[in-house]
Protein backbone atom coordinates (compact mmCIF):
# COMPACT_ATOMS: atom_id res chain seq x y z
CA UNK A 1 0.00 0.00 0.00
CA UNK A 2 1.38 3.88 -1.41
CA UNK A 3 -0.70 5.92 0.75
CA UNK A 4 -0.31 7.51 4.22
CA UNK A 5 -0.74 5.84 7.44
CA UNK A 6 -2.43 7.36 10.59
CA UNK A 7 1.21 6.62 12.23
CA UNK A 8 3.20 8.92 9.09
CA UNK A 9 1.84 12.38 10.81
CA UNK A 10 2.06 14.21 13.75
CA UNK A 11 -1.41 14.24 14.91
CA UNK A 12 -1.04 15.03 18.91
CA UNK A 13 -3.75 17.25 20.58
CA UNK A 14 -5.30 17.81 17.20
CA UNK A 15 -9.01 17.56 16.22
CA UNK A 16 -9.24 14.60 13.87
CA UNK A 17 -12.05 13.86 11.82
CA UNK A 18 -12.69 9.93 10.97
CA UNK A 19 -14.50 8.32 8.51
CA UNK A 20 -15.35 5.14 10.24
CA UNK A 21 -18.29 1.66 8.69
CA UNK A 22 -20.83 1.60 11.65
CA UNK A 23 -23.53 0.44 9.02
CA UNK A 24 -24.13 -2.31 11.99
CA UNK A 25 -27.42 -4.32 12.08
CA UNK A 26 -30.14 -3.55 14.47
CA UNK A 27 -33.20 -5.45 15.61
CA UNK A 28 -36.50 -3.71 15.75
CA UNK A 29 -35.83 -2.59 19.51
CA UNK A 30 -32.94 -1.11 17.62
CA UNK A 31 -30.38 -2.30 19.31
CA UNK A 32 -26.68 -3.27 17.66
CA UNK A 33 -27.21 -7.04 16.84
CA UNK A 34 -23.97 -7.65 15.88
CA UNK A 35 -20.92 -4.62 16.50
CA UNK A 36 -18.24 -6.38 14.55
CA UNK A 37 -17.71 -3.06 12.50
CA UNK A 38 -17.69 -1.53 15.43
CA UNK A 39 -14.73 -3.41 17.47
CA UNK A 40 -12.98 -3.39 14.32
CA UNK A 41 -12.58 0.87 14.02
CA UNK A 42 -11.09 0.58 18.02
CA UNK A 43 -7.79 0.25 17.33
CA UNK A 44 -7.95 3.78 15.47
CA UNK A 45 -10.13 5.60 18.08
CA UNK A 46 -8.18 4.20 20.83
CA UNK A 47 -4.54 5.43 19.07
CA UNK A 48 -6.29 9.25 18.61
CA UNK A 49 -7.44 8.93 22.17
CA UNK A 50 -4.18 7.89 23.16
CA UNK A 51 -2.43 11.12 21.22
CA UNK A 52 -4.90 13.24 23.15
CA UNK A 53 -6.63 13.95 19.45
CA UNK A 54 -10.07 14.98 20.30
CA UNK A 55 -11.96 12.64 17.68
CA UNK A 56 -14.81 13.74 15.78
CA UNK A 57 -16.17 10.35 14.13
CA UNK A 58 -18.85 10.01 11.08
CA UNK A 59 -20.91 7.57 9.11
CA UNK A 60 -23.46 6.36 7.10
CA UNK A 61 -26.17 3.82 8.24
CA UNK A 62 -28.86 2.27 6.16
CA UNK A 63 -30.14 4.10 3.29
CA UNK A 64 -32.25 6.54 4.72
CA UNK A 65 -32.58 8.37 0.74
CA UNK A 66 -30.95 12.11 1.65
CA UNK A 67 -33.21 13.32 4.62
CA UNK A 68 -33.77 12.70 8.15
CA UNK A 69 -35.51 9.45 9.28
CA UNK A 70 -35.23 8.23 13.09
CA UNK A 71 -35.17 4.59 12.16
CA UNK A 72 -31.64 4.79 10.59
CA UNK A 73 -30.60 7.36 13.61
CA UNK A 74 -26.87 6.99 14.64
CA UNK A 75 -28.15 6.83 18.41
CA UNK A 76 -27.72 2.98 19.24
CA UNK A 77 -24.32 3.37 18.27
CA UNK A 78 -23.08 5.52 20.33
CA UNK A 79 -24.46 3.42 22.96
CA UNK A 80 -22.71 0.68 21.73
CA UNK A 81 -19.29 2.51 20.94
CA UNK A 82 -19.83 4.02 24.47
CA UNK A 83 -19.91 0.72 26.09
CA UNK A 84 -17.08 -0.80 23.91
CA UNK A 85 -14.50 2.12 24.49
CA UNK A 86 -15.59 2.78 28.42
CA UNK A 87 -15.95 6.10 28.11
CA UNK A 88 -19.11 8.36 27.61
CA UNK A 89 -18.94 9.23 23.57
CA UNK A 90 -21.07 12.49 22.71
CA UNK A 91 -23.22 12.67 20.09
CA UNK A 92 -24.68 15.28 17.87
CA UNK A 93 -27.99 15.71 16.10
CA UNK A 94 -26.48 16.20 13.15
CA UNK A 95 -23.62 16.94 10.62
CA UNK A 96 -22.87 20.54 10.29
CA UNK A 97 -25.28 23.04 12.07
CA UNK A 98 -23.99 25.49 13.89
CA UNK A 99 -24.56 23.07 17.13
CA UNK A 100 -22.77 20.61 16.03
CA UNK A 101 -19.67 22.84 14.99
CA UNK A 102 -19.85 24.66 18.96
CA UNK A 103 -19.71 20.73 20.12
CA UNK A 104 -16.76 19.61 18.43
CA UNK A 105 -15.08 23.36 19.10
CA UNK A 106 -15.81 21.94 23.10
CA UNK A 107 -14.07 18.92 22.85
CA UNK A 108 -11.33 18.45 25.39
CA UNK A 109 -8.61 16.41 24.68
CA UNK A 110 -9.43 12.47 24.71
CA UNK A 111 -12.80 12.90 24.17
CA UNK A 112 -14.72 11.67 21.10
CA UNK A 113 -17.91 13.11 19.49
CA UNK A 114 -20.16 11.05 16.52
CA UNK A 115 -22.10 12.83 14.04
CA UNK A 116 -25.19 11.88 13.24
CA UNK A 117 -25.42 9.95 10.13
CA UNK A 118 -23.92 11.14 6.86
CA UNK A 119 -26.70 10.17 4.76
CA UNK A 120 -29.18 12.50 6.01
CA UNK A 121 -27.51 15.11 3.58
CA UNK A 122 -28.24 14.38 -0.04
CA UNK A 123 -24.81 16.12 -0.27
CA UNK A 124 -23.15 13.08 0.82
CA UNK A 125 -24.08 10.33 -1.82
CA UNK A 126 -23.45 13.19 -4.66
CA UNK A 127 -20.44 14.49 -3.29
CA UNK A 128 -21.09 17.90 -3.08
CA UNK A 129 -18.44 20.24 -2.75
CA UNK A 130 -20.40 22.18 0.42
CA UNK A 131 -21.56 19.40 2.11
CA UNK A 132 -17.48 18.37 1.94
CA UNK A 133 -16.33 21.82 3.05
CA UNK A 134 -18.34 22.29 5.71
CA UNK A 135 -17.38 18.49 7.38
CA UNK A 136 -14.05 19.53 6.82
CA UNK A 137 -14.61 22.66 8.72
CA UNK A 138 -14.81 20.84 11.84
CA UNK A 139 -10.94 19.20 12.13
CA UNK A 140 -7.32 19.75 11.24
CA UNK A 141 -6.69 16.03 9.97
CA UNK A 142 -9.11 13.50 8.25
CA UNK A 143 -8.71 9.48 8.69
CA UNK A 144 -10.30 7.28 6.38
CA UNK A 145 -11.18 3.94 8.21
CA UNK A 146 -14.23 2.73 6.54
CA UNK A 147 -12.81 0.43 4.41
CA UNK A 148 -16.77 -1.03 3.80
CA UNK A 149 -17.59 2.38 2.45
CA UNK A 150 -13.99 2.81 0.32
CA UNK A 151 -15.43 2.29 -3.01
CA UNK A 152 -17.72 5.18 -2.82
CA UNK A 153 -16.67 8.03 -4.11
CA UNK A 154 -19.08 10.54 -1.10
CA UNK A 155 -18.44 13.10 0.53
CA UNK A 156 -17.70 11.58 3.59
CA UNK A 157 -15.25 9.11 2.05
CA UNK A 158 -13.44 11.08 -0.40
CA UNK A 159 -14.70 14.80 -1.08
CA UNK A 160 -13.26 15.46 2.79
CA UNK A 161 -10.03 14.68 1.64
CA UNK A 162 -9.67 17.63 -0.23
CA UNK A 163 -9.43 20.28 2.36
CA UNK A 164 -7.52 18.03 4.88
CA UNK A 165 -4.76 16.09 5.19
CA UNK A 166 -5.83 12.89 4.68
CA UNK A 167 -4.70 9.39 5.42
CA UNK A 168 -5.48 5.75 6.25
CA UNK A 169 -6.58 4.66 9.54
CA UNK A 170 -5.25 1.10 10.63
CA UNK A 171 -8.21 -0.95 9.82
CA UNK A 172 -8.08 0.33 6.23
CA UNK A 173 -4.52 -0.12 5.97
CA UNK A 174 -4.76 -3.99 7.64
CA UNK A 175 -7.72 -4.71 4.90
CA UNK A 176 -5.32 -2.77 1.55
CA UNK A 177 -2.26 -4.70 2.82
CA UNK A 178 -4.38 -8.26 3.37
CA UNK A 179 -5.86 -7.95 -0.03
CA UNK A 180 -2.96 -6.34 -2.19
CA UNK A 181 -0.86 -9.04 -0.66
CA UNK A 182 -3.73 -11.56 -1.88
CA UNK A 183 -3.44 -10.51 -5.83
CA UNK A 184 0.23 -9.20 -6.22
CA UNK A 185 2.47 -11.65 -3.99
CA UNK A 186 0.40 -14.72 -3.19
CA UNK A 187 1.50 -17.18 -1.06
CA UNK A 188 0.80 -21.15 -3.78
CA UNK A 189 -0.92 -22.68 -3.92
CA UNK A 190 -3.44 -19.99 -3.95
CA UNK A 191 -7.36 -21.08 -4.12
CA UNK A 192 -10.38 -18.59 -4.65
CA UNK A 193 -13.93 -19.92 -4.14
CA UNK A 194 -16.13 -17.88 -5.43
CA UNK A 195 -20.00 -18.36 -4.44
CA UNK A 196 -23.13 -16.08 -4.75
CA UNK A 197 -26.43 -16.18 -6.86
CA UNK A 198 -25.03 -14.36 -9.84
CA UNK A 199 -22.35 -14.77 -12.66
CA UNK A 200 -23.30 -11.00 -13.20
CA UNK A 201 -22.35 -9.95 -9.94
CA UNK A 202 -18.74 -11.37 -10.42
CA UNK A 203 -17.57 -11.10 -13.88
CA UNK A 204 -14.75 -8.99 -13.40
CA UNK A 205 -13.69 -10.53 -10.11
CA UNK A 206 -13.80 -14.27 -12.26
CA UNK A 207 -11.77 -12.21 -14.86
CA UNK A 208 -8.91 -10.90 -12.22
CA UNK A 209 -8.48 -14.02 -10.03
CA UNK A 210 -8.24 -16.37 -12.92
CA UNK A 211 -4.84 -14.57 -14.12
CA UNK A 212 -3.85 -14.86 -10.47
CA UNK A 213 -4.90 -17.90 -9.09
CA UNK A 214 -4.02 -21.27 -9.08
CA UNK A 215 -7.21 -23.29 -8.22
CA UNK A 216 -10.58 -21.53 -8.80
CA UNK A 217 -13.70 -22.75 -6.83
CA UNK A 218 -17.05 -21.40 -8.01
CA UNK A 219 -20.26 -22.82 -5.64
CA UNK A 220 -23.54 -20.91 -5.14
CA UNK A 221 -26.23 -20.27 -7.78
CA UNK A 222 -23.39 -18.86 -10.30
CA UNK A 223 -22.15 -22.72 -10.81
CA UNK A 224 -25.37 -23.49 -12.43
CA UNK A 225 -24.78 -21.15 -15.40
CA UNK A 226 -21.09 -22.64 -15.88
CA UNK A 227 -22.53 -26.17 -15.49
CA UNK A 228 -25.36 -25.41 -18.13
CA UNK A 229 -22.43 -24.10 -20.06
CA UNK A 230 -21.30 -27.38 -20.50
CA UNK A 231 -24.32 -28.34 -21.83
CA UNK A 232 -25.68 -29.82 -18.61
CA UNK A 233 -29.60 -29.58 -17.81
CA UNK A 234 -30.15 -27.61 -15.02
CA UNK A 235 -33.97 -27.91 -14.66
CA UNK A 236 -35.69 -25.02 -12.96
CA UNK A 237 -32.49 -23.62 -11.36
CA UNK A 238 -31.59 -20.38 -11.28
CA UNK A 239 -29.54 -19.73 -15.09
CA UNK A 240 -27.93 -16.82 -16.39
CA UNK A 241 -28.74 -17.32 -20.31
CA UNK A 242 -27.29 -14.62 -21.71
CA UNK A 243 -23.85 -15.43 -19.50
CA UNK A 244 -23.44 -18.86 -20.90
CA UNK A 245 -20.81 -17.75 -23.34
CA UNK A 246 -19.16 -15.72 -20.53
CA UNK A 247 -18.99 -18.73 -18.39
CA UNK A 248 -17.03 -20.82 -21.21
CA UNK A 249 -14.76 -18.31 -22.09
CA UNK A 250 -13.73 -18.23 -18.27
CA UNK A 251 -13.64 -22.31 -17.97
CA UNK A 252 -11.36 -20.96 -21.47
CA UNK A 253 -8.98 -19.09 -20.05
CA UNK A 254 -8.52 -20.59 -16.39
CA UNK A 255 -7.39 -23.92 -18.92
CA UNK A 256 -5.10 -21.54 -21.18
CA UNK A 257 -3.26 -20.21 -17.86
CA UNK A 258 -3.31 -23.62 -16.31
CA UNK A 259 -5.75 -22.86 -13.39
CA UNK A 260 -7.83 -25.54 -12.06
CA UNK A 261 -11.10 -25.00 -12.21
CA UNK A 262 -13.54 -26.86 -9.86
CA UNK A 263 -17.36 -27.04 -10.14
CA UNK A 264 -19.81 -28.87 -8.42
CA UNK A 265 -19.99 -32.55 -8.97
CA UNK A 266 -23.26 -33.20 -7.06
CA UNK A 267 -25.66 -30.91 -5.84
CA UNK A 268 -28.71 -30.58 -3.70
CA UNK A 269 -32.27 -30.09 -5.11
CA UNK A 270 -35.64 -29.60 -4.03
CA UNK A 271 -38.55 -28.48 -5.70
CA UNK A 272 -39.34 -25.61 -3.56
CA UNK A 273 -37.15 -23.24 -1.64
CA UNK A 274 -38.13 -23.72 1.50
CA UNK A 275 -36.78 -24.49 4.55
CA UNK A 276 -39.45 -27.96 4.90
CA UNK A 277 -38.25 -28.77 1.62
CA UNK A 278 -38.28 -32.37 0.59
CA UNK A 279 -34.58 -32.88 -0.86
CA UNK A 280 -32.65 -35.18 -3.00
CA UNK A 281 -28.54 -35.35 -3.83
CA UNK A 282 -28.08 -35.57 -7.74
CA UNK A 283 -25.41 -35.83 -10.36
CA UNK A 284 -25.20 -32.52 -12.07
CA UNK A 285 -28.10 -33.00 -14.23
CA UNK A 286 -30.81 -31.44 -12.57
CA UNK A 287 -34.58 -32.76 -13.41
CA UNK A 288 -37.53 -30.61 -14.69
CA UNK A 289 -39.37 -29.24 -11.98
CA UNK A 290 -36.25 -29.71 -9.54
CA UNK A 291 -34.09 -26.32 -8.34
CA UNK A 292 -30.16 -26.79 -7.32
CA UNK A 293 -29.59 -24.93 -4.02
CA UNK A 294 -26.70 -26.02 -2.17
CA UNK A 295 -23.64 -28.12 -3.54
CA UNK A 296 -23.80 -31.69 -2.83
CA UNK A 297 -21.67 -33.39 -0.17
CA UNK A 298 -19.07 -34.81 -2.64
CA UNK A 299 -18.94 -31.36 -4.41
CA UNK A 300 -17.86 -29.98 -0.50
CA UNK A 301 -15.48 -32.88 0.07
CA UNK A 302 -13.56 -32.16 -2.66
CA UNK A 303 -13.99 -28.65 -2.16
CA UNK A 304 -12.70 -29.32 1.33
CA UNK A 305 -9.49 -30.97 0.37
CA UNK A 306 -8.51 -28.09 -1.86
CA UNK A 307 -8.59 -25.79 0.35
CA UNK A 308 -6.56 -27.53 2.82
CA UNK A 309 -3.61 -27.90 0.87
CA UNK A 310 -3.80 -24.35 0.05
CA UNK A 311 -1.32 -21.76 1.42
CA UNK A 312 -3.81 -18.88 0.44
CA UNK A 313 -6.99 -19.18 0.45
CA UNK A 314 -10.16 -16.24 -0.60
CA UNK A 315 -13.12 -16.77 0.06
CA UNK A 316 -16.18 -14.70 -1.06
CA UNK A 317 -19.85 -15.69 -1.52
CA UNK A 318 -21.95 -18.86 -0.42
CA UNK A 319 -22.30 -22.00 -2.27
CA UNK A 320 -25.96 -22.03 -1.75
CA UNK A 321 -29.05 -20.54 -0.18
CA UNK A 322 -26.80 -20.25 2.87
CA UNK A 323 -29.89 -18.54 4.86
CA UNK A 324 -32.15 -21.84 4.86
CA UNK A 325 -30.13 -24.69 7.90
CA UNK A 326 -31.19 -26.91 4.64
CA UNK A 327 -29.13 -25.73 1.71
CA UNK A 328 -26.50 -24.22 4.26
CA UNK A 329 -24.71 -27.75 4.81
CA UNK A 330 -22.04 -26.85 1.27
CA UNK A 331 -21.43 -22.69 3.03
CA UNK A 332 -20.80 -24.44 6.07
CA UNK A 333 -17.82 -27.40 5.67
CA UNK A 334 -16.41 -24.49 3.21
CA UNK A 335 -16.26 -22.57 6.77
CA UNK A 336 -15.16 -25.65 8.64
CA UNK A 337 -12.49 -26.10 6.17
CA UNK A 338 -11.35 -22.67 5.90
CA UNK A 339 -10.69 -22.82 9.93
CA UNK A 340 -8.66 -26.25 9.18
CA UNK A 341 -6.30 -24.95 6.97
CA UNK A 342 -2.63 -24.27 7.62
CA UNK A 343 -2.61 -21.57 5.24
CA UNK A 344 -3.66 -17.95 5.37
CA UNK A 345 -7.52 -17.14 4.83
CA UNK A 346 -8.98 -14.65 3.67
CA UNK A 347 -13.11 -14.47 4.00
CA UNK A 348 -15.15 -11.45 2.85
CA UNK A 349 -18.83 -10.97 1.72
CA UNK A 350 -21.80 -10.60 4.17
CA UNK A 351 -22.62 -14.33 3.86
CA UNK A 352 -19.48 -15.95 4.02
CA UNK A 353 -18.51 -13.72 6.72
CA UNK A 354 -22.31 -14.77 8.49
CA UNK A 355 -20.98 -18.88 7.92
CA UNK A 356 -17.62 -18.20 9.25
CA UNK A 357 -19.66 -16.66 12.59
CA UNK A 358 -22.66 -19.06 12.17
CA UNK A 359 -20.30 -22.43 12.30
CA UNK A 360 -18.09 -20.51 15.19
CA UNK A 361 -14.36 -19.98 13.71
CA UNK A 362 -14.09 -16.10 13.23
CA UNK A 363 -11.05 -16.81 15.64
CA UNK A 364 -9.43 -19.42 12.93
CA UNK A 365 -9.28 -17.18 10.00
CA UNK A 366 -6.69 -14.65 8.79
CA UNK A 367 -8.21 -11.85 8.24
CA UNK A 368 -11.97 -11.57 7.58
CA UNK A 369 -12.72 -8.25 5.34
CA UNK A 370 -15.27 -5.59 7.00
CA UNK A 371 -16.53 -4.57 3.30
CA UNK A 372 -18.05 -7.07 0.93
CA UNK A 373 -18.61 -4.30 -1.94
CA UNK A 374 -15.46 -2.79 -1.41
CA UNK A 375 -13.63 -6.04 -1.51
CA UNK A 376 -14.83 -7.16 -4.25
CA UNK A 377 -14.33 -4.41 -6.31
CA UNK A 378 -10.48 -4.00 -5.00
CA UNK A 379 -10.57 -7.96 -6.02
CA UNK A 380 -11.69 -6.59 -9.80
CA UNK A 381 -8.74 -4.49 -10.28
CA UNK A 382 -10.58 -1.40 -9.21
CA UNK A 383 -9.21 2.16 -7.47
CA UNK A 384 -11.51 2.42 -4.78
CA UNK A 385 -11.65 6.00 -4.24
CA UNK A 386 -11.85 6.38 -0.68
CA UNK A 387 -8.35 4.93 -0.78
CA UNK A 388 -7.44 7.01 -4.20
CA UNK A 389 -7.75 10.37 -2.12
CA UNK A 390 -5.92 9.85 0.27
CA UNK A 391 -2.32 11.48 0.40
CA UNK A 392 0.47 8.77 -0.23
CA UNK A 393 3.02 8.16 1.58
Amino acid sequence: MNKATIKDIDVNGKTVLVRVDFNVPLDSQRNVTDATRIKAALPTINYLIDQGCKVILMSHLGRPKGEFDAKYSMKPVVETLSQLLKKDVKRANDCISNETKELAKGLQPGEVLLLENTRFYPGETKNEEGFAKELASLAEVFVNDAFGAAHRAHASTAGVSEYLPAVAGFLLEKELAVLTEALDNPARPFTAIIGGAKVSDKIAVLENLVKKVDNLIIGGGMANTFLRARGLDMGDSLVEEDKLELAKIIERNAKALGVNLFLPEDLIVAQEMKEDAKTQVINTQVPKGFKALDIGPASAEAFAKVVEKSALVLWNGPMGVFEMDIFAKGTETIAKAMAECNGKTIVGGGDSVAAVEKVGVTGEIYHISTGGGASLEFLEGKDLPGVAALQDA
